[in-house]
């Protein structure tokens, strides 16, 4: 949310649509030409399924085929296979901000993001008509292969695992995105969804979110990021995670230390404004504000002493909570099945 960009060009933009000053190189699509550049060369011929080729473009459907979901292993002494993805766009600040800071670092970055922004999209996809992707240069590392794609996120990320990666990334990475993605913010938002889709495939993933609409320095999120990759590729889970990153909005020396926590509740002040059209038609926008200091919910099975996302952000932590795609309820299990309901 907050950068809002087109196919050709793009504008980087503040709170809720306001311009802010600043240059930026136009987006140009670029045709696939593996022998102009062998070093990221592109999918091989016959390497994307179930679509027509029109030149740079690619009209996708969906199977509902599965991948394989091999092992993944990571060491610290190679470049990392990194998939980047996000919702606010191709040309947003914050996944150029990342990509860049990633392959500076050496690591082998693509990047396969919505053309537009798609913010609170949640984990949609695109089953009803095709899908539109192309190949784009001119606004990242020069080392960094990016693609941008007609759906959602989670709509990018299946697209990149499926037609345009030839082997599957050690990490799936989503942000960063501008805005925070707290406790329930979760469940609407495009930037975790992406990251979740990686989850869902087996892949290790970590979502990255600024916590402010107004802040335009992503470098402490995309640093710390760095950092995060690091260290997960030196310490693996024992089964993929998707963790949940919010940065305060803070330059790097106010940043109090990182926090790992669990998910807090987020609820907002909202309604729908009735509006009227240029023909008098009405229609409604929704609006809504935060609202503070809203009492956190327990969990039996962590530490009290652990603090919600949104607590710890507010003290200018980072946080990270550790996110699954299971959804069940424990408690609301065992009271179901002690209960004997329908025996």
């Amino acid at each position: 949310m907050g950068v809002g960009c087109g196919v050709w060009g793009f504008t980087h933009f503040g709170e809720r649509g306001a311009a802010q000053p600043g240059e930026y190189r136009p987006l140009i699509s670029e045709r696939v030409r593996r022998e102009s550049n062998p070093r990221h060369p592109g999918p091989e011929p016959g390497a994307l399924s179930s679509e027509l080729r029109t030149h740079n473009k690619i009209l996708l459907h969906y199977t509902t085929s599965r991948r394989s979901r091999a092992e993944i292993s990571m060491t610290s002494d190679r470049p990392l296979k990194l998939l980047i993805s996000n919702d606010d766009g191709i040309s947003a600040l914050g996944v150029r901000t990342l990509a860049n800071t990633l392959a500076t670092a050496g690591h082998q970055v693509i990047v396969v993001c919505p053309d537009g922004e798609r913010s609170a999209t949640g984990h949609g996809l695109t089953l009803h008509h095709p899908i539109r992707a192309e190949q784009v240069e001119g606004i990242f590392h020069p080392d960094v292969i990016a693609w941008s794609c007609s759906g959602t996120p989670a709509d990018s990320v299946k697209f990149a695992l499926s037609a345009v990666l030839k082997e599957r990334p050690d990490l799936v990475l989503a942000g960063i995105n501008h805005g925070s993605n707290l406790g329930t913010d979760i469940l609407y938002s495009g930037t975790v969804s992406a990251a979740m889709e990686g989850l869902i495939e087996g892949i290790p993933s970590i979502a990255v979110s600024l916590a402010s609409f107004k802040a335009c320095d992503f470098q402490p999120a995309a640093d710390f990021a760095l950092t995060l990759v690091r260290k997960v590729a030196l310490n693996p889970f024992s089964i993929p995670t998707l963790l949940n990153v919010n940065v305060p909005p803070v330059s790097s020396a106010e940043i109090k230390g990182v926090k790992i926590t669990r998910q807090g509740l987020r609820r907002y002040e909202e309604t729908f404004e009735k509006r009227l059209d240029p023909r008098g038609k009405s229609y409604y926008w929704l609006i809504g504000e935060v609202v503070e200091d809203i009492e956190q919910p327990d969990y039996s099975h962590l530490p009290p002493q652990v603090p919600t996302d949104v607590r710890a952000i507010g003290e200018n932590f980072i946080t990270i909570t550790p996110l699954q795609y299971n959804l069940t309820d424990v408690q609301g299990f065992q009271h179901l099945y002690g209960n004997s309901w329908f025996d």
